[in-house]
């Protein structure tokens, strides 16, 4: 047998597979071959979607279901031991993984994570599970009462999910880190990311081994606590309580409360003392990025109350600042998992902004002398800019300008894409959700929930959250809110978001634009889109923003809305939270400020562009074809590599693959360029600026007399039909000898016949090889 004869696949059989269950990993309970760890990122073009490539590990070897402990890249033997090693290493990086191996079946070359350091082994000298453990034991200091707990499997039942690999990352981590001695946690995780299934899964693990045995799990949202208890934490029935009532009941081992319902208000408080401090082991802070950062909270007294427990604080968007800080209670993150990642992994949707710049945002408002608003109140004399708008001055005008622009938006794309707009205050919320019925009445008409207002005070509205959020639910459509939508619930559905109040806060920009994240293909989520009238888009360009948009679109006054294909979850569950960001009456409400109505103010859209984020999140100010251009640069730097790689490349799919991972998508391409070109004269046009010929133009080229003469009647027509489908459809593989099957070539026989009129199989392959030359010549 000629080792260097055989492909990748034949060497991991017949060498890398036989050497590791040699050494005594379980084939069916240990060894993972091929084992795919990311769903490849979407890619955004225009309103066309793809996928990148998942990424994949030849070999992931558990010690333990639940324990990850080598990877095994593999190449085939033309290529040496160690040319997968670093490809290896940047898997067992994100894995957590660490041991990491290459082979091309002589043997392996062995790098430790822990240490550093490398070494070759034969092919019978790879360690068997127990001698790996042991190293790792060893270098972790974990001793045999750690390893109890560390080595607990995670729940799993018939039909359940299994960890992603972040989350396995997220709960190992954090399980070891405990039965070592830490008791106080952070772990950031992007929204949409699965927060509490990882928290289940950790506590889970805890609580089975014994380690700890009475849980708190605290969440500010009633919402939240309901959907945990019926969802993730389903498991716990029986020994699982909700608090109400402000009742504590002690005869149960996990418990999920609102930090509102502990801590009582100024009637009721300390609810939390009737158990004694030491009453719980484990306490699971979820959104901790809230009340409990905040040093003299009441939400920090019950955390510390219980300072004997063990304490996780988790949250998508740490806070930190000079008042209020997550790390300083919690400590630095074992783990994060940023937006960023979760984007690149193809775990949550990508994301266009649609970026309107409207005249009085930019140019401000001065009342003229003497200038009452609509209620007859006189306008203080001062410039009123979009800091003041609909907090100090309404701008009736442009309250009706936005919902209009919304509203076109989603009548050419989907009028029952799920959207949430956010606005400055309860007033401005009212009125926004008046402007949209008024520009969707025929909707409206058929059902008044298809707009809602959903804010603290409304009871109505915060009653149809459950139906906001069912995906087999049309209404509500669009919701308008302030503050109250930020953080909380599960809403897979969201498209569109808009932002129309004023944002500064970086936490608060990454949990709104969280609430579109998560992916629901089997929905049409793929992405989703934030429409911005404040400017708010500026926080990407912000070092501490992790997710960047795949597009930014300025319209001008009179552009179409939606952009040229060139260039939590929201809780509005319980308003317990008494958030005095979300109840800003208006008028002299509360504040005594006078609020100005302004009704005869013109306003209309003034600006215009349109940029895409590159690989590097650096904001690109050109068009699809330039973008394309330099993604195409990437793989082919000239004009004779990527034709000599299209003459050398039988399956073309895996250029345009290949393609793909620089985000150059060729449908979206040919939408701007022109249908009518064919993918290799649309690379060469767009990259190396040639003249392009149309898919008719080659054909008519290719059926000239002096090439076809040469072959029988039926095989010349055999040709000629191959050419007018590929004039018709496009790209055609002239290698597939199944498309003989299909009409039109069925008229001629069945594969076998037509290829006897070529002289053969071979001839056949011979000849589509030459028409393929002579088509692209």
């Amino acid at each position: 047998m000629d080792k260097k004869k055989l492909s990748e696949r034949d060497i991991c059989t017949k060498f890398i597979t036989p050497a590791i269950e040699q050494s005594g990993w379980d084939i069916q309970r240990q060894i993972r071959e091929e084992y795919t760890f990311t769903d490849g990122r979407v890619i955004v073009r225009g309103n066309l979607t793809s996928r990148g490539k998942r990424k994949r590990a030849d070999y992931l070897l558990s010690y333990k279901p639940n324990l990850p402990i080598a990877i095994v890249e593999a190449k085939d033997n033309k290529h040496s031991i160690g040319s997968g090693l670093q490809q290896a290493i940047n898997y067992g990086d994100i894995l957590d993984v660490p041991f990491v191996y290459a082979s091309n079946g002589d043997g392996f070359i062995e790098h430790d994570m822990l240490t550093g350091k490398e070494r070759e082994l034969r092919l019978d000298e790879f360690p068997s599970p127990s001698d790996l453990w042991e190293r790792y034991k060893h270098f972790q200091g974990i001793d045999d009462k750690q390893e109890e707990v560390i080595t607990e499997p995670f729940y799993f039942a018939e039909g359940d999910k299994t960890p992603r690999y972040y989350q396995m990352v997220a709960i190992n981590r954090t399980v070891e880190a405990i039965a070592k001695g830490r008791d106080r946690l952070l772990l950031v995780m992007a929204t949409g990311t699965g927060k509490t299934y990882t928290a289940f899964q950790i506590i889970y693990r805890l609580w089975k081994s014994k380690q700890k045995k009475k849980v708190l799990f605290l969440a500010d949202r009633n919402i939240l606590v309901d959907q945990t208890m019926q969802n993730d934490f389903k498991p716990f029935s029986g020994v699982m309580t909700k608090v109400e009532n402000r009742k504590m009941d002690s005869s149960y081992q996990v418990y999920l409360a609102l930090y509102q319902q502990l801590s009582g208000n100024s009637e009721t408080i300390d609810i939390f003392r009737q158990f004694s401090p030491d009453f719980f082991d484990l306490i699971v802070v979820d959104e901790c990025h809230r009340g409990s950062a905040k040093d003299n909270s009441r939400w920090r007294q019950i955390l510390e109350y219980f300072s004997s427990a063990t304490q996780i604080g988790m949250t998508a968007t740490p806070a930190e600042t000079d008042k209020v800080s997550n790390t300083h209670y919690f400590g630095e993150p074992i783990y994060t998992y940023s937006l960023k990642q979760g984007i690149a992994d193809g775990f949550l949707a990508p994301y266009k902004v649609i970026r309107i710049g409207i005249d009085r945002d930019l140019e401000g408002f001065r009342p003229t002398k003497g200038q009452v608003d609509k209620y007859g109140n006189l306008i203080e004399d001062r410039e009123y800019y979009l800091t003041d708008y609909d907090k100090n001055l309404v701008l009736e005008r442009r309250t009706e300008l936005v919902a209009k622009k919304v509203t076109e938006f989603l009548k050419k794309t989907d009028r029952f894409s799920k959207a949430i707009v956010f606005c400055t205050d309860i007033d401005h919320a009212e009125r926004m959700r008046q402007a949209l019925v008024n520009e969707n009445p025929d909707l409206v008409a058929e059902n008044p929930k298809y707009v809602m207002r959903i804010t603290g005070d409304n009871q109505e509205g915060k009653a149809e959250l459950d139906n906001f959020i069912d995906e087999d639910s049309l209404y509500p459509t669009i919701v308008t809110t302030s503050k109250l939508l930020t953080t909380g619930v599960d809403c897979k559905t969201c498209k569109l978001i808009v932002l129309d109040s004023h944002i500064n806060s970086m936490t608060e920009f990454k949990q709104i634009v969280g609430r579109g994240t998560r992916l629901k293909p089997e929905y049409g989520k793929e992405y989703f889109t934030v429409m911005d009238f404040r400017n708010v888009s500026r926080l990407f360009a912000d070092p501490d923003f992790d997710g960047e948009p795949v597009q930014i679109y300025d319209p001008e006054d009179g552009d179409d809305i939606i952009p040229p294909i060139p260039p939590d979850d929201g809780d509005f569950g319980d308003d317990d939270n008494n958030d005095p960001d979300d109840d800003g009456q208006d008028g002299e409400g509360g504040t005594g400020r006078i609020k100005y109505y302004v009704s005869d103010t013109s306003v209309k859209v003034i600006n215009e562009r349109v940029m895409y984020y590159g690989e590097d999140g650096k904001l690109i100010t050109e068009s699809l074809k330039d973008y394309s251009k330099k993604g195409i640069l990437q793989e082919f730097a000239t004009l004779d590599d990527f034709i000599k790689r299209w003459k050398n490349e039988d399956k073309k799919d895996v250029i345009f693959d290949e393609l793909k991972e620089h985000g150059v998508l060729l449908d979206a391409l040919k939408e701007e360029v022109g249908k009518e070109l064919d993918e290799f004269d649309l690379i060469c046009h767009i990259a190396f600026d040639q003249k392009p010929l149309t898919r008719s133009e080659r054909a008519k080229k290719a059926k000239r007399e002096d090439y076809l003469s040469k072959y029988s009647d039926t095989a010349r027509e055999v040709l000629e039909a191959i050419l007018d489908k590929y004039q018709d459809e496009g790209r055609f593989d002239f290698d597939d000898v199944k498309v003989l099957k299909l009409h039109p070539f069925d008229q001629f026989g069945n594969p076998m016949k037509i290829a006897k009129e070529f002289g053969g199989k071979n001839q056949y392959i011979k000849a589509m090889k030459e028409l393929e030359e002579n088509l692209y010549a």
